[in-house]
């Protein structure tokens, strides 16, 4: 990772974490109060250069979900009543700051995938693991709403692996070949942007 790019993940990832705290225990009482499981869902992902970690993430769906398959589809009834309003504002994705602090991640770069999927990178996909994975990208805006559209997939798997996760990639590389600190921070910008926007949805997965 370029120094400066780690530097201005931890000016930001630091000291949004310790304001943040507040907005953490109050979502934690909210999962807590909704059906009395564990705050955090703990996923194995899939980082730079292949290296695996644990990401975290504010639990947003039924404890068994992830036995039931790993993408989120249109209106998910594994999804709880408060991880629908987590999800909405993409507020279950903010503990990925300390993902960012232990240099696992970055605050920009390509989402991470599950193992299964970065089995199926061909060869021209392989290079986005050269890529810090990242809390937010301009493919996650772009496939901002990515659980409606598979949502009116007849195979939603199908579409997901030889359409949208390629289609990803191709952004995500585009970007990287240009990015730049000023670059990360107008990403993090035009995302806070398009979460506040009606309608917007976040990340399904």
């Amino acid at each position: 990772m370029k120094t400066s790019k780690r530097v201005f993940d931890l000016c930001l990832a630091i000291p949004g974490l310790l304001l943040l705290a507040p907005l953490f225990l109050l979502i934690a009482l909210l999962i807590k109060l909704d059906d009395g499981g564990p705050v955090f869902f703990r996923q194995e992902r899939v980082g730079y250069r292949g290296r695996r970690f644990r990401i975290w993430k504010f639990r947003t769906m039924r404890v068994d979900a992830e036995q039931q398959g790993s993408l989120t589809v249109g209106d998910d009834p594994r999804i709880t009543r408060a991880g629908r309003w987590l999800r909405k504002f993409k507020l279950d994705e903010l503990p990925q700051l300390i993902n960012v602090i232990l240099g696992e991640m970055s605050l920009v770069g390509p989402r991470p995938e599950v193992p299964k999927y970065v089995a199926l990178y061909g060869e021209a996909e392989l290079p986005v693991l050269d890529l810090v994975p990242g809390i937010t990208d301009p493919a996650s805006i772009a496939f901002r709403n990515e659980s409606e559209m598979l949502g009116r997939a007849p195979d939603p798997e199908t579409m997901y692996v030889e359409s949208i996760m390629r289609e990803k990639i191709r952004i995500n590389l585009e970007y990287a070949g240009k990015a730049t600190v000023w670059t990360d921070f107008l990403v993090i910008l035009r995302t806070l942007q398009v979460l506040l926007k009606p309608g917007s949805r976040g990340e399904p997965k």
